[in-house]
Order: C-alpha cells, then structure tokens, then sequence
C-alpha cells in the first residue's frame, strides 16, 4: 500500500469567487484540504490559506480533499454561527456533478442509505441501519458515455463521504475515487471527477440569497 504525500496544489493559492468584510467564497481546487489535518505536515488548506490573511476566519462546511468546487468561509465568529446554523438547519442549496464509472440507467432517482464511519477501516464510510445517519442524494442523469456517465448530485444531507458512497452503492463509483473505487476506475483520471459546482446561502449581515457557481476542472 502507498504511503500518502500531501501535496495539495499551490495555483492559484486562492481562487476567490466572492469577497466582502463579512465572507469569502472560494473555488477550492483538488488535492487541497478544507481545513487543517491534525499532523503538522498537513496544516495546509483552504483555511489556513485564508486566515494568514483574515485571523479570525472560520470554517462553516467542508468538501474532501479530492472534492473541487464552492467552499465559503465567514470572516469572523458571529458570522460563522449564522453560516453554521444555516447548514444545519439544511437552508443552504447545493448541487456537485460527478462522472462515474458505466451507464447509469433511468434520467434520476433518489438514494436514502444511512450512513456512519467504518470503524475499522477509517476514514471510510459505510451503510449501516442500525447505526447511520440519515442520508439523502437526489441524481439526475446529464449525459452517457461509452465507459461513464456524468450526474448531477444534490445531496439533502451533508455526511461525510455521502456522494461517493452512495455513487458506489448505486453500482457506479465515481471516476479518481481512490477510497470506493475499484483501481481500473481509480486509475482511468489523474483525481477524483467530483465538483461542487454551486452553493447558495443567506449573507449572514444583509440576509441576501446568494449563488455562486465555479467551473469544473475537469470535462462536462
């Protein structure tokens, strides 16, 4: 098994969508953490990146590592707890596109399979009935190609890992995903093909609708 090395990417060293004295929307690029890990090594990511220049920044959601697309941060704590308790309280909206592995059958559907941390695989996430978390993701099929099809995924819930667990329990794992797929679709992109590509919220201070959108790094 290879040891993993961060090695998160360093251009552009933000990729700002959005900035006022309250927030910062960001397109976070693969390969980047949203927040610090817990070695010294991989103190690296959107959030520190921000706070060498806003002390008081906070984090308000999360993507993976391997996940590109719309991140926000608040500037500060109030603003934080507002943007918080929005995501709890699921008054956020978000959609990601993914392609996958095969040609995904039907135009759209809906998977509701709790989900919980694997103890003994961590960080892995899996199914569990007895122990998981709700878990909801609405897909809606974009176009179909010869090995892979490209989805559009808006998740009701915010779980970890939940797009791509639920991708493979629907029989077609995401394309790059090293964690739940199976190597030959691992190796057929150079990173995980999973993209927030929009994120609406309520501006903490103004109470706006805000939207913002960020281009794929990969195809669509």
């Amino acid at each position: 098994m290879s040891t993993f090395v961060y090695n998160p990417p360093m251009e552009p060293y933000l990729d700002i969508l959005y900035e006022d004295e309250h927030i910062i929307v960001m397109n976070k690029p693969s390969g980047l953490l949203s927040v610090p890990g817990k070695a010294l090594e991989h103190a690296d990511s959107i959030a520190w990146r921000v706070r060498q220049r806003c002390p008081e920044a906070g984090s308000v959601h999360r993507l993976d590592m391997s996940t590109s697309g719309v991140i926000l941060m608040a500037k500060y704590s109030k603003a934080t707890g507002i943007l918080g308790k929005q995501f709890q309280e699921r008054k956020t909206e978000k959609f990601y596109y993914a392609w996958v592995w095969g040609q995904v059958a039907g135009t759209e559907g809906m998977i509701d399979l709790p989900l919980c941390v694997d103890w003994e695989n961590r960080p892995l996430q899996h199914v569990n009935y007895e122990h998981g978390r709700p878990a909801q993701t609405h897909w809606q099929r974009v176009r179909v190609e010869a090995d892979r099809t490209l989805m559009k995924l808006t998740p009701y819930t915010g779980r970890s890992h939940q797009l791509r667990v639920h991708m493979k329990e629907l029989g077609h794992p995401i394309l790059g995903d090293h964690l739940y797929a199976p190597k030959e679709v691992q190796d057929l992109v150079p990173h995980l093909q999973l993209h927030a590509a929009m994120l609406s919220f309520y501006h903490p201070v103004t109470g706006e609708q805000m939207r913002f959108e960020a281009p794929a790094p990969f195809p669509l």
